[in-house]
Parts: structure tokens; sequence; C-alpha cells
């Protein structure tokens, strides 16, 4: 497989500028006017795209599941996103969404979704994934809680029809109390037996995790994104708000300029210190 994929004609990947993602999540709380504030700010922060979650909450969990009722509050309809979905394109940002079941996968399908996202929570959901895979479009997955076979079997899905695919390092606790439980070689192990676009969707609180990330070798970054760390939702405390987001967006493009290319010559910098090289 090719370390590049393209999102709506952008090619993402090795040598490539890395590719934010502000992940609204449900941190719209399922108001309409706030999801299209959220995609303003992220664009203002100069963020690449923007990621919604596209669900039924009676197909996602439960009716006695304990957030049942948070994840029906925060539910946006089909009219409602692809209202986001128009509004996002005329803003010029990208945006697509992690679907829950096969009706959210054909309705993302309907409005031109560029790409897929699965969340860690369906890795091993072969139906879902199959229903994803047979829409031809390129996919993100996310890793959180795989082994290598969890993880095999599910990219296998997408690699055998040809579909392009990135995997997101990621690690599956709101939030990661620790930069140590991280373990962010793991993006260049899953590039290396991959070979596909690898990134990271962070969960820690704050944005050091990105920088560091980055320099690991990671080419698309993905950050919850909220107005507020102080609203009410289980994601808005690992969430970036947006002073915040706009200073990740930087450090990312900082930190890929710093680490640069291979070289295996002298460089522009050392020119003038050329002439003092001694010989034999």
């Amino acid at each position: 497989m090719d370390c590049r994929i393209q999102i709506n004609g952008e090619d993402i990947g090795e040598d490539c500028p890395v590719y934010i993602i502000a992940e609204i999540g449900i941190n719209h709380n399922g108001k309409l006017d706030t999801a299209k504030e959220l995609i303003d700010r992220a664009r203002w922060a100069q963020a690449d795209a923007v990621k919604l979650q596209t669900y039924i909450t009676e197909r996602r969990v439960p009716k006695d599941s304990p957030i049942f009722s948070l994840l029906k509050q925060c539910e946006l309809d089909f009219d409602q996103q692809r209202e986001l979905f128009a509004y996002a394109n005329e803003k010029g940002i990208d945006i697509f969404s992690t679907p829950f079941d096969d009706e959210c996968v054909d309705f993302l399908s309907s409005v031109n979704t560029p790409c897929y996202k699965v969340a860690s929570f369906d890795v091993t959901n072969k139906t879902l994934l199959d229903k994803i895979s047979n829409q031809g479009r390129p996919v993100i997955v996310s890793r959180g809680m795989c082994n290598r076979q969890d993880l095999d079997d599910a990219i296998n899905t997408f690699k055998q029809p040809g579909i392009p695919f990135a995997i997101l390092h990621c690690v599956s606790a709101y939030p990661v109390k620790s930069l140590k439980d991280l373990n962010l070689n793991t993006i260049r192990a899953l590039k290396n037996h991959y070979r596909c676009p690898v990134g990271f969707s962070d969960h820690t609180i704050g944005i050091e995790a990105t920088r560091i990330a980055v320099a690991a070798g990671a080419t698309i970054i993905e950050k919850h994104f909220t107005l507020s760390k102080k609203s009410d939702g289980p994601d808005h405390a690992i969430s970036a708000e947006p002073e915040e987001l706009k200073d990740l967006v930087a450090d990312v493009r900082f930190v890929q300029d710093v680490m640069g290319e291979a070289v295996w010559q002298a460089t522009k910098a050392e020119k003038d210190i050329l002439q003092y090289r001694r010989y034999s």
C-alpha cells in the first residue's frame, strides 16, 4: 500500500503537511447553531477538517444503557447533518463523520462524505466495516483497545478490495491521565507493518502530546474540539478550545518544519563553514 491517501483531492501521509482534524463529535450538545460555530472556529484555527458522529441512538446503545439519554440529547438528525455538510463545504473546510450503523453509512454516502472514520469501539464490528468498505471511499481507523489480530482483520476488510486507509494510534481512555501511557512508538510500528498513513487521536488534556506524536511520525492529528471545556458533556474536558486548537495547529506545523527530511549532504545552514573542513 502507498503511504498516502487522498481526501478531497488532497494528499495525506508521508512528505505531506500533517492533516489536522477538529473532532466535534457530540460537543455541539445536540444544537445545530453550536455545531456551525464549531465549524467556523475550527476553520479560524486553520484545522484541515472537522468530524462529526452520525448515529441513531436506539441503534447505537440499548435503551437501558447509562449513556442512552446523553447520546439522545446530543443526536443530530440526518437533515441537520446534511445542513452541516453543506455549511462546512461552503466555508471551505473538509467535513466527514463516524457512522455507527448501516443507515448512517448510506446517509454519509448521500452527502458525498470524502471519507469515513471508524471508531475504536467498532474495529471488531465486521458487519459495519463491510458496509463501509462497500462504499469505495477512503477510511480512517482508530485502533484503541486493539491487539494485532483485531487490527489485521479490520484492515484486511479495506486492504483486500483496495480501499485507501489510514490508521490512528489511540488510547481509549477519557482522559489519558499520563503521557507515559501513550506509547507513541506504536506510530512507527504501525507505519512499518501496514505501509499506510498513520496518525494520532489525542485523548489527553492539553496539546503537548500532539507535538510529540508528530515528532514520532504522525501524519494525521485528531483532537476533540469544544467552545468551552466547562460545558456539560463527557468529551469537553479533553477537548481543545478555539485558541488552543490554533496553538496546536501552529505547533504541529513548527514541529514538522523542525523534523524536516533526512539529509545526506551538507545543508544550506552549513555552507559558510564548509571552507574550514579538513582533509588528510
